[in-house]
């Protein structure tokens, strides 16, 4: 089982002057769920090497046991501390990729082209595709035969009204709900901050940070039961 787990390499929250990036439970929680499956993962990340944090994620209000174990984990720092550049890696060497969110993938891995290209690669492949929280951002360009690949598919991400509750509507360049309704996507959540994943074959979508695990134990039965 080989994973693919892409993060953001981008740091500033539009022009507020505050910094951005990925969200620490987004990464940590699937990353020791891949971990406690015998996977064996492939940080990547658009510019490689140290991904940037979303420094909010990092605050003790924000903590559950998947960050906590983190932050003592000096193995697993190294690893996040050297990404490898995303242009770089190819789908064929891969069962499935995984994208944690934070705000950042809403600024460059939604418009990079080389994440474009992996995603339709796995897509093509019939190998999951997967993301959380502000990660199915990502799908915004990738198509399947000239449509939008999440037309006519259920999906979920970061709702508007959680958006709002972390008043940063009017920052992000897109709101991930809106882009994937337009798309033609069938969006669909549960209450805000809960826990809510949806499986359209083999797309993986969460709603936000409390569904991080979620998405990956779905990956994890996906390829270990793939039909």
């Amino acid at each position: 089982m080989k994973i693919l787990f892409v993060l953001t390499s981008h740091d500033r929250l539009g022009d507020t002057g505050h910094k951005t990036g990925f969200w620490l439970e987004e990464f940590a929680a699937p990353y020791y769920a891949f971990k406690a499956a015998g996977a064996a993962i492939t940080l990547a990340s658009p510019k490689g090497g140290q991904p940037p944090l979303d420094p909010r994620s990092a605050e003790a209000s924000f903590q559950t046991e998947a960050t906590r174990r983190f932050n003592a984990d000096a193995a697993a720092k190294t690893d996040l501390a050297h990404t490898v550049v995303l242009s770089g890696v190819r789908a064929d060497d891969f069962d499935a990729i995984f994208y944690a969110g934070g705000h950042g993938p809403l600024w460059d891995l939604a418009e990079d082209k080389a994440s474009i290209a992996l995603i339709e690669a796995f897509w093509a492949s019939g190998k999951p595709v997967s993301a959380v929280c502000h990660a199915p951002g990502v799908l915004r360009h990738a198509t399947v035969a000239g449509a939008p690949l999440v037309k006519g598919r259920k999906v979920t991400g970061f709702s508007d009204s959680e958006e709002a509750a972390v008043k940063l509507t009017h920052v992000v360049p897109f709101l991930v709900e809106d882009e994937l309704k337009r798309l033609g996507g069938l969006y669909g959540k549960g209450p805000d901050w809960g826990c809510f994943v949806v499986v359209d074959g083999k797309l993986v979508t969460g709603q936000n940070p409390a569904s991080s695990a979620a998405v990956a134990a779905a990956v994890i039965a996906m390829l270990r039961n793939p039909g």
